[in-house]
């Protein structure tokens, strides 16, 4: 598929070449924004939130984001079938041509049921690279383990100045609560407290762990330990990346 050269990593797809849709699945304080924002910049393609997409209809009064602020105004969740139109249209859009990485979808097994069949849907009557675009997703699941994601998310302290950001267990500034570059005092954000994060890690569980036999089922899954180190990661994510494109 398309011009290719070597690296370290494990050999580089070029930009040009079509990746397809990627998801990545894992805990809170898994890593995966950071791994997103990697396999973006690597292979040219947009990383899309389902969280930004619900801001930016709300933010501009489109027909999903009335029907969505409308519901929330309730204090009722947004349904899976507002939430999937919002991805529909925006896989759409010119950049996903490419391939795309979904973050924060599909969260449940029905979403994710949704998402096969849209993308088939999508691959109907297309040539090689719009079909290779919306292939069936790669889907990468970063394992990291309990005590672990607890460090990772309550040792996490920024500085509201600068924006750096530390953590006490791995990343401790060099004066205890005081930003090294500005000097100014460190916050933890409320919902990193332990009460909180045990029980967003038990909705996590209670939610989106089906997915994993969801597409382990299916032989898309690719697991990988999350509690590498960053570049370790990334490495290991894009080799499983083209290794499955370049096997279709």
């Amino acid at each position: 598929m398309g011009a290719q050269t070597s690296s370290a990593a494990g050999g580089v797809m070029a930009k040009a070449t079509v990746v397809g849709p990627i998801i990545l699945l894992g805990p809170p304080g898994a890593g995966k924004g950071t791994q997103a924002k990697l396999i973006a910049e690597r292979y040219g393609i947009p990383q899309i939130s389902t969280g930004d997409l619900l801001r930016d209809n709300v933010a501009r009064k489109t027909d999903l984001g009335l029907k969505a602020r409308a519901i929330m105004d309730r204090g009722d969740l947004v349904p899976d079938e507002l939430v999937c139109d919002m991805v529909a249209f925006r896989l759409q859009l010119a950049d996903c041509a490419k391939g795309f990485i979904l973050d924060g979808f599909p969260r449940t097994v029905r979403q994710a049921g949704w998402l096969d069949g849209y993308l088939e849907t999508m691959r109907a009557g297309k040539d090689a690279a719009a079909r290779a675009a919306c292939a069936p997703p790669v889907v990468i699941r970063l394992e990291v383990e309990y005590n672990k994601l607890l460090q990772r998310i309550v040792g996490r302290r920024s500085c509201p100045t600068c924006g750096r950001i530390y953590n006490v267990y791995f990343q401790p500034p060099n004066v205890e609560g005081i930003c090294d570059l500005d000097g100014g005092p460190l916050v933890s954000r409320r919902d990193d407290s332990e009460d909180v994060v045990t029980e967003r890690l038990k909705t996590y569980e209670r939610q989106t762990l089906p997915l994993v036999d969801y597409y382990r089922a299916k032989g898309r899954l690719v697991e990988i330990d999350g509690d590498l180190p960053v570049e370790e990661v990334a490495a290991q994510t894009f080799r499983a990346i083209e290794s499955v494109r370049l096997a279709q």
